[in-house]
């Protein structure tokens, strides 16, 4: 056997490359009859080339590093310093590009959760390239509750991407305002696996966000957009729909999915025997995002 394992702590080494991380997959992917597994395991990257060639991102679709189709999804390393370009505009022009497929298809919807990371990852054009501590918590933010919940619980008409960014992107490259993406327009969650070990700070970003994400506040693209320059107004009063109550900063939800006016610090999510308390949140069952950040005044984006 010519493999030689590192011994850890035993002697400095030099640190791999960073390199960013992008993964997809799909929702529901498991519950497709199988003869549709093949055809949906292709078109997701397809689908991801168009977005890439649509945001003029030419040379991160060209030169993908260590890339692997995972059945349900995709993955791939990149240059870092494309990180920007990707987090705004490729993920609201992946959004678009899912969207156009979906009204036209005449087979499954293809909804998908993306996680971008960044992290010391071995590139050498060797086998075992991109295996690394970064690439395994890409695909945790990928599995995690959060993102999955507010697929759930937003439209399929309308939401076809929710995003998770980690917290090391997300200061470096949105905090750090290198990119389009504003941080109001994302929502700090805990992001957590069940069964796994695993807990990080993340932060999610929707493009087309729809359903109770809309009451909420959060607004599409382009309405936050252009309202973007707009004076503040007067914090409204949340619209309210059959089932849900609102008192101050307490939503009570007699069943479904609901996110709460103010939305940040915490995602309470409860299934089966699980549950994660956040604050101000009262519940009877589903999914929820809850938190403390502030909606109602111009511009705002969650």
């Amino acid at each position: 056997m010519s493999t030689v394992v590192p011994a850890p702590y035993a002697e400095s080494r030099p640190l791999p490359p960073y390199r960013a991380l992008f993964a997809v997959d799909a929702k529901d992917f498991t519950g497709l009859p199988a003869v549709q597994h093949g055809p949906v395991s292709q078109l997701i990257p397809e689908l991801v080339d168009q977005a890439l060639e649509r945001a003029e991102l030419h040379e991160l679709r060209d030169s993908k590093r260590f890339p692997a189709n995972t059945g349900d999804g995709a993955v791939f390393g990149f240059d870092p310093a494309l990180l920007p370009f990707v987090l705004w505009p490729f993920l609201g022009v992946l959004d678009d590009i899912l969207g156009a497929y979906n009204r036209q298809c005449v087979g499954p919807r293809i909804r998908l959760r993306a996680s971008l990371h960044v992290g010391p990852l071995p590139d050498a054009d060797r086998p075992g390239d991109g295996n690394g501590t970064a690439r395994n918590d890409t695909h945790r933010l990928l599995d995690s509750r959060p993102v999955k919940a507010l697929l759930a619980a937003a439209s399929e008409q309308v939401t076809h991407l929710a995003a998770v960014i980690s917290q090391r992107v997300y200061e470096d490259v949105v905090l750090g305002a290198y990119t389009g993406l504003h941080p109001d327009r994302c929502v700090e969650v805990p992001a957590t696996v069940e069964g796994k070990n695993f807990s990080q700070r993340a932060w999610l970003y929707v493009p087309s966000p729809s359903g109770n994400l809309v009451q909420a506040g959060v607004q599409p693209r382009e309405e936050s957009v252009a309202q973007a320059g707009a004076p503040a107004g007067p914090e409204q009063d949340p619209v309210t729909r059959p089932g849900t109550h609102y008192s101050g900063n307490t939503q009570h939800v007699g069943e479904g999915a609901a996110v709460m006016g103010s939305v940040g610090r915490d995602i309470t999510y409860t299934g089966g025997s699980t549950s994660y308390h956040g604050t101000n949140q009262h519940w009877g069952g589903g999914d929820n995002v809850a938190g403390d950040k502030r909606v109602g005044e111009a511009g705002d984006r969650r």
